[in-house]
């Protein structure tokens, strides 16, 4: 399964402005550390403040960064078009205040040799989070085990390893928003895909960038609609 020994990380961002050029050369730095090819895709979805200057500035100062910006808020919307734009066949994902420990990149490099999709897992390695984060976290990974019979640990956005060919494969089925992950893991579990889970550190006291009322919602919604759909398909 090996391939083009590169990376490719997207960072979805959305009014990122504070935390954009210092996070950003952070993880440069540490990527130029590993010696491996490797590009930054900044996807800015919906941001409104210096966000989009700032990244075009750092696309054109380092040649290992790449920028686009989507007019409408949406992290699928714009994973849709880091997959497209991205350069290598390995992407992993990570969130702008790098506040997964930056490790699980080439621990997720070396794993994507042989697997498909590689899980960074917060509950499994060790998380400071709000106390309401991580009991929503619970809850819904509780339910996606029940009702989908995938049983992993984390499927939120940020650390996760994929291989371009797998998710070329599940295109159509990436929403734009945030549940996205759940339906690749669900389909690529259900054909017998290859999927590791690893264990991440995860530091992460800022506010959500999401509203906990609607993204709950809305997570536990298409939840339930991938659950009856999953039953129909099956019946």
């Amino acid at each position: 399964m090996k391939s083009n020994p590169g990376v490719t990380v997207f960072i979805p961002v959305y009014n990122e402005e504070d935390l954009l050029v210092k996070n950003t050369l952070l993880l440069l730095d540490f990527l130029d550390r590993l010696d491996m090819p490797h590009e930054v895709i900044l996807g800015s979805n919906g941001s409104v403040d210096d966000t989009v200057d700032l990244a075009r500035e750092l696309s054109k100062r380092y040649g290992p960064v790449r920028f686009f910006h989507i007019a409408f808020k949406g992290v699928g919307r714009a994973f849709k078009e880091g997959i497209r734009m991205s350069a290598y066949e390995r992407i992993v994902t990570v969130d702008m205040d790098l506040s997964i420990a930056l490790d699980f990149i080439p621990e997720a490099c070396r794993l994507l040799d042989y697997s498909d999709i590689v899980i960074g897992s917060k509950i499994t390695g060790k998380q400071q989070r709000s106390w309401i984060r991580m009991a929503a976290s619970n809850i819904f990974i509780s339910l996606a085990g029940r009702f989908l019979n995938i049983n992993y640990h984390d499927y939120s956005i940020a650390a996760k390893g994929y291989r371009k060919g797998l998710l070329e494969k599940y295109f159509n089925y990436i929403d734009d928003h945030t549940f996205y992950v759940v339906e690749i893991v669900q389909r690529a579990s259900r054909n017998g895909c290859r999927i590791l889970e690893v264990p991440v550190n995860c530091m992460d006291m800022r506010e959500s960038r999401f509203n906990l009322i609607h993204e709950g919602v809305y997570k536990f919604g298409h939840l339930f609609r991938l659950w009856l759909k999953t039953r129909k398909t099956k019946s």
